[in-house]
């Protein structure tokens, strides 16, 4: 059996040979070229990495569906280049591919910039509907949207070839690889984990970002023992395009105090000296807001050795139904209630959904074609909306429907037809 390889990431090298090296990280929709404004500096120091995130910028279409799968990917490529330590600025979910390598890969990161970053980015449920929103429309409808979210109302009316540009890039991505790094984006959570990240980190946020604003940016300030935090006035969320100058100088005075690369003449070769983080534009609190966590689920203990499905269960139920559905299910269970919310989430999320012998769409198919039969239009309706999630087309939602007017009856399939049909228009039409 041949051995699976691991795809590199498209990347591209600026700057002298011999100086160290400092990685740009892209945001999700966007592509290197989202630091063009900061090279020309950069490279005066170091030898600037950039790269593009699968399906971006016309790098080849391989999804990768977690951070920590685009940090393999990441490491794979620099070990092929043979760059073992380096200092980290990214964007966004690129600032999340920073905090996953400087938790997991410490003794690789000199030192680290986030920039629109946060620990965890919204909510599961908000990246998986954009999921749905692109495969049942396609890009276009996130490219119309996307200055909005990028850019501030005045920079994006005084520059309309950028805000174009901008639009293009996320148009020109592949779907799939979008929606996968929505799924990324989603089960990004390292707010209980921050006290690991063990390098001088700048963390750097535009004062109008409305997606990963000041708030998001104290926490990471709040959780990371050696940060300081720098907010640029005027910028939103794609700070670095619309603030250029601001975060070149920032980038330059972080890198320079927190990462002083030395010639070592003993060996010939560029040696790699941390150095303490001065203070950029605000200091950390003396009392820092505590970092919110998420509390584990209290399990009873089993007397049969087998492991207990729950926890498993709970974040299949999670992923499939969505955050606000589960949240709202377990908070009006009580003391009558509460065991049967327990074994739903045990039995049919853990033990039957789990099972590795169909995928979710395959049960997504199944479990219409059975709530159709029974004439459960409640859970219908739920199941519609994790059949979207899990990857299903309204148009294969229609066939599923269609197949089961013929072995569940007509009358059953008219009346499932109004509730998908609902539950589709609402899930699948974009916010303008």
């Amino acid at each position: 059996m041949s051995e699976t390889k691991t795809p590199a990431l498209q990347y591209r090298f600026d700057g002298p040979e011999d100086a160290p090296v400092l990685i740009l990280g892209p945001s999700l929709g966007t592509t290197w070229h989202m630091w063009d404004r900061q090279v020309p500096e950069l490279t005066q120091q170091w030898r600037v990495f950039r790269f593009d995130l699968p399906g971006h910028g016309g790098a080849p279409a391989y999804p990768a569906g977690s951070v920590a799968e685009l940090a393999e990917r990441l490491l794979v490529t620099l070990d092929g280049l043979g760059v073992q330590r380096f200092g980290y600025a990214g964007c966004a979910l690129g600032g999340a591919l920073g905090i996953e390598l400087a938790l997991r890969h410490p003794e690789r990161i000199a030192s680290l910039a986030l920039i629109a970053a946060s620990p965890r980015f919204g909510t599961a449920d908000e990246f998986r509907q954009r999921g749905v929103i692109v495969r049942t429309n396609g890009l276009d409808p996130i490219a119309r949207t996307s200055p909005d979210r990028w850019f501030t109302n005045g920079f994006a009316a005084a520059q309309p070839a950028i805000t174009e540009w901008a639009v293009q890039m996320v148009r020109t991505t592949d779907p799939g690889c979008y929606i996968a790094a929505c799924e990324a984006l989603a089960s990004f959570d390292v707010r209980s984990q921050l006290a690991g990240v063990a390098v001088p980190t700048l963390v750097l946020v535009g004062s109008d970002d409305q997606v990963t604003g000041p708030a998001e940016a104290r926490t990471l300030v709040a959780g990371i023992p050696d940060a300081r935090l720098a907010v640029v006035p005027g910028a939103s969320h794609l700070v670095p395009v619309e603030q250029p100058a601001a975060v070149t100088d920032l980038l330059v005075r972080h890198f320079s105090t927190a990462w002083q690369p030395a010639y070592d003449s003993t060996t010939g070769q560029m040696a790699i000296v941390a150095a303490p983080v001065k203070p950029v534009l605000a200091p950390v609190p003396s009392q820092p807001a505590p970092i919110a966590e998420i509390a584990p689920a209290v399990v009873p203990q089993q007397t049969t050795g087998r492991a207990d499905p729950y926890d498993a269960g709970i974040k299949v139920r999670r992923e499939v139904l969505g955050d606000a559905h589960v949240d709202r299910a377990l908070a009006q269970a009580d003391d009558f209630s509460g065991d049967f919310q327990e074994l739903i989430t045990r039995y049919a999320w853990g033990e039957v959904w789990g099972r590795p012998g169909l995928d979710r769409r395959a049960r997504s198919c199944v479990t219409l074609t059975a709530l159709v039969a029974g004439g459960h239009l409640d859970e219908l309706a739920f199941h519609t909306r994790a059949a979207l999630r899990n990857g299903l087309t309204p148009d294969e939602i229609k066939e599923v429907l269609l197949q089961a007017a013929v072995y569940c009856g007509v009358p059953a399939a008219n009346s499932a037809f109004k509730v998908a049909q609902k539950v589709i228009r609402e899930e699948t039409t974009p916010e303008e």
